[in-house]
């Protein structure tokens, strides 16, 4: 992709994200994830009124006279966006792939965090970290996150979500609120989820295409997988084969659901033909 394409496809994507976030899901983004809590501002002396559970004790002795110390909201947040860019991305029967999808939903994401003066960072991974990009805030910082989602390319085409999610934790020490966008076609992620869920505030956005779900009877069909790149004849008149196909995929879809949920995360999942505008709008109101 030349530069003046990729400008191009930046551009496009931000006049479309950028009008979501600003006017959906800025508030209720806003609404939804709230700052860390209270963290201590100053010390100043004690009026009529204050509580004195705020007196402090140590510069009241020095000072032979009554200080508090006075707290407010920590407001700013981080979001850490966590983008599966492995080769099962890059499927689609309908009107876009999967990670293209996800792309979109990234930078809306990373706009409503824009507006909100919240820092906002990526991986993006495959069975390794391909990419980290440290939390900033900023429109050029969003603006190249874009284009990274547009432009990278993978050194591995597998997928390994347990690796990503380890990666994750060991370079955010604080508190994040992590969106893990992804077609969740890989397992064992359980436990990692389990841990990371008590100190981050995770969402899974699980992204599938609608042959995935069920496959027709197409007579002998030449498949090829994406992540490890073997084709083979597959014959799609047989009843077993294509009910085995839809178990493969609902129990992927299964383990996201029970994984994410019992670590206490939360859940979403997209179909690439359907609004992930209502979806995200959705998931904001019934979190908020």
């Amino acid at each position: 992709m030349d530069t003046k394409e990729l400008l191009k496809k930046v551009r496009k994507i931000e006049i479309k994200t950028r009008r979501l976030s600003d006017h959906i899901f800025g508030g209720e983004y806003h609404s939804t994830f709230k700052g860390r809590g209270m963290i201590f501002s100053e010390v100043r002396q004690y009026q009529y009124g204050d509580d004195v559970r705020a007196i402090d004790w140590n510069v009241t002795a020095r000072y032979n006279e009554p200080y508090i110390k006075v707290f407010e909201e920590e407001r700013e947040l981080t979001m850490m966006l966590m983008v599966d860019i492995s080769g099962s991305g890059l499927f689609g029967t309908v009107n876009q792939f999967k990670r293209a999808v996800a792309t979109e939903i990234a930078a809306t994401l990373a706009f409503s965090a824009l507006q909100n003066n919240d820092k906002v960072g990526v991986v993006l991974f495959s069975d390794q970290v391909e990419l980290f990009i440290p939390p900033k805030k900023g429109k050029s910082h969003v603006l190249r996150i874009i284009r990274e989602l547009l432009e990278f390319e993978p050194q591995s085409p597998k997928t390994d979500i347990a690796g990503a999610l380890r990666f994750m934790s060991n370079v955010m020490k604080k508190k994040a609120i992590v969106f893990v966008l992804s077609d969740f076609v890989d397992d064992g992620y359980g436990q990692t989820l389990k841990i990371m869920g008590k100190k981050h505030d995770i969402t899974g956005i699980r992204l599938y295409d609608p042959k995935e779900e069920a496959i027709g009877n197409m007579g002998m069909v030449q498949f090829l997988d994406a992540e490890t790149g073997t084709t083979q004849w597959v014959n799609t008149r047989s009843r077993k084969v294509r009910t085995n196909y839809g178990k493969f995929h609902a129990d992927r879809a299964n383990y996201f659901q029970e994984s994410l949920t019992k670590a206490g995360c939360g859940t979403l999942s997209c179909r690439v033909d359907e609004s992930y505008v209502k979806k995200l709008l959705a998931y904001f109101k019934r979190r908020g």
